[in-house]
């Protein structure tokens, strides 16, 4: 069924086409997916030959219009990933069993919930699972200790008061620097995973989308758009916390990071999850990322 969709699942992966999973990815298309799993077991190999294959991931709650289905697939936007290959939002493939048709009956009078952790447990009647950092979810009613959360099949769930951020909407918040960058700090030591926009592994965009969403502050997913849509920064003028970006000659940005000192006399720092296949790191830029760095820019404070 064609129409307003959400995630039903903690994360699911959003495919090229529906022939892009290769046997080993089974675990990430079936009915109830294991991403933790599947990041848990596979190393640099296997996670380079999702290039091409994946082109993001989306979190349990999260939008999705779904635009047609074939042979079990839906083929998908995603409005919280705003993206130049679609002003309506990102597109992609996913199962079709990883989707329940979107509920204009929860009540958000109390705002929402935003994971901020890497991971989160849920606790729910039938027992727990674990919740992504940046999944949002109405949040029904909270005390000191604890958040009740509407989930898309139209229960209810409890998450621990410090695991969470709530706010009035899910991009209601103006850009914190250093919130933000704390948030990504958690993101140190994760194995790059191309396409990732979760807890379980990121790419350098992905990292950068996500921190953001946490504190309610929208920014694209890809980081050629992200340089676009943001307001500039000059690159000798960069405060902790502006967005780096970097770019072979004459083509869009392909890298960003996120600055973690300011710029001259400091020598730059950034926190970013390399291409390369490395693990994300906070680290001087090297001499190749210099020779790259194009442009900075900061979402809207």
């Amino acid at each position: 069924m064609t129409g307003s969709h959400v995630v039903a699942v903690p994360a699911t992966t959003v495919w090229a086409a529906p022939d892009a999973p290769r046997r080993l990815d089974l675990p990430l298309i079936a009915d109830a997916p294991n991403l933790a799993g599947w990041c848990a077991s596979h190393g640099r190999d296997d996670r380079a030959g999702l290039h091409g294959r994946v082109v993001t991931q989306a979190l349990l709650g999260e939008p999705l219009l779904v635009l047609d289905e074939v042979a079990g697939w839906s083929r998908v936007l995603l409005p919280w990933q705003p993206s130049s290959l679609d002003p309506r939002g990102y597109p992609g493939w996913v199962p079709g069993s990883h989707l329940l048709p979107a509920s204009s009956d929860a009540d958000v009078s109390d705002g929402v919930a935003a994971v901020r952790p890497l991971t989160a447990t849920l606790r729910t009647p039938g027992g727990g699972v674990e919740l992504s950092c940046g999944t949002v979810l109405p949040a029904l009613r909270r005390d000191d200790s604890e958040v009740v959360v509407a989930l898309p099949d139209g229960g209810v769930g409890w998450l621990d008061a410090a695991d969470v951020i709530r706010r009035a909407g899910p991009f209601s918040a103006a850009a914190d620097p250093a919130a933000i960058l704390s948030t990504a700090r958690q993101f140190l030591g994760l194995a790059y995973l191309w396409g990732g926009t979760s807890g379980w592994g990121v790419d350098c965009s992905g990292l950068v989308h996500l921190a953001h969403r946490v504190h309610g502050s929208a920014v694209p997913r890809d980081a050629a758009d992200q340089c676009a849509a943001l307001v500039a920064v000059p690159t000798d003028a960069v405060s902790a916390g502006d967005l780096l970006f970097f770019a072979r000659r004459a083509e869009p940005p392909h890298h960003v990071g996120i600055a973690t000192s300011s710029g001259p006399p400091s020598p730059l720092r950034m926190l970013h999850a390399p291409e390369t296949g490395g693990l994300v790191e906070d680290a001087p830029l090297a001499p190749h990322r210099r020779e790259m760095l194009t442009a900075a820019a900061r979402p809207a404070r």
